[in-house]
């Protein structure tokens, strides 16, 4: 299946969690069931209810699900707790970083800013939003697009950069500088649902 390009708040009332941080997913009205009078069906099975779960993480990620069991089956076959290296995995995806710092609002917006060559990753410039951010990388973004990340970070005032990324909004310049932790990750979602889904 190709990557969804349809209206975003469906993803949020389908899966019944905001997975953007903007008003119009926040907005409680907002979040029932899909349908004028929402949809009352069926208690959810144990298989819904991990699906529902691996689906909120891939949309807050803006994933592929072939990507996404990738990201599964590595995190596999790291040490440690699957479910907390996964998360590890995603948050260090280049996209994700400049969501985190506030560059922009959204994760699609970070793609597309990622896709069309705005971002420098140690002073090279970067194309894919999937590439693993390590301990020590510096990110910046290139001189024409400076302008518009100001006015986004203007905009969201108020936007707490995580503890594992040091900024500096000056400079519009971050850095990496440990592994984020599962609670330092301010989406809630229950991995073990999700490692249990692929079992």
């Amino acid at each position: 299946m190709a990557r969804y390009l349809g209206p975003k708040l469906k993803l949020s009332r389908r899966v019944g969690v905001p997975i953007a941080d903007i008003p119009k997913h926040t907005a409680r009205r907002q979040l029932n069931a899909p349908g004028m009078h929402g949809y009352r069906g069926r208690r959810p099975k144990d298989y819904g209810i991990r699906l529902t779960e691996k689906q909120k993480l891939r949309y807050h990620y803006n994933i592929l699900e072939k990507q996404f069991r990738r990201y599964v089956n590595e995190a596999s076959r790291r040490k440690g707790n699957t479910g907390e290296v996964l998360l590890q995995l995603l948050e260090s995806r280049l996209d994700n970083i400049i969501r985190r710092c506030g560059f922009v609002r959204t994760i699609w917006a970070a793609r597309q800013m990622v896709s069309h060559r705005h971002v420098l990753v140690n002073g090279k410039r970067a194309d894919r939003p999937s590439i693993a951010i390590k301990i020590g990388d510096v990110i910046t973004v290139q001189d024409r697009i400076q302008k518009v990340v100001r006015e986004n970070m203007e905009s969201l005032a108020g936007h707490i950069v995580p503890d594992w990324i040091d900024m500096k909004p000056a400079d519009l310049q971050a850095t990496v500088t440990s592994t984020p932790t599962a609670d330092q990750i301010p989406f809630d979602v229950n991995t073990n649902l999700i490692v249990e889904f692929y079992r």
